[in-house]
């Protein structure tokens, strides 16, 4: 029955850090593009990823309630813990260099490092191979981000938001 609880756990941890790492690297590229603005950055990241993590908790508690999983508190702060986490790690770059495109492409590269170590460990736990979901979830980032990036693009160029 442990194990049935731990695996419900770590699918509570993949939502948070996935959402997180899909909707705040997209966020990142997207404002980078639109609003070249080293504080407007960090400030809109800071403010969706608190309100995202609240939101993704609540989420998860509500689906496990759905379904009757077993401790649905624990996997909501699972799910919260992991998206605030991810979220922190990623922003981090912006505090710490000042020019907005090392910082963003040093936040992307903190995203590949984080997926690549979270589909490593797990497919040790689960004595599986791990490279296919690593490609898997890198892909599905990297084309939010593309996708946001192409947004911030076109904001910047077309509707003259660029700070």
């Amino acid at each position: 029955m442990a194990r049935k609880n731990y695996f419900h756990y770590t699918g509570a941890t993949v939502l948070g850090m996935h959402d997180a790492l899909v909707s705040l690297t997209g966020l990142i590229a997207g404002l980078t593009f639109a609003l070249a603005d080293r504080y407007t950055i960090i400030l809109t990241s800071i403010i969706a990823s608190i309100t995202a993590s609240l939101s993704m908790g609540a989420s998860n508690y509500l689906a496990m309630r759905a379904n009757s999983v077993p401790h649905p508190i624990t996997a909501a702060l699972y799910t919260g813990t992991a998206y605030t986490v991810t979220c922190v790690a990623l922003i981090m770059p912006f505090f710490i260099l000042s020019d907005i495109f090392t910082a963003m492409w040093l936040s992307m590269l903190i995203a590949i490092i984080i997926i690549f170590l979270f589909n490593f460990i797990l497919g040790r736990i689960q004595h599986r191979p791990f490279i296919k979901n690593f490609i898997e979830m890198l892909t599905v980032c990297t084309i939010v981000s593309v996708v946001a990036f192409g947004i911030g693009w076109c904001a910047n160029v077309f509707l003259g938001i660029n700070a």
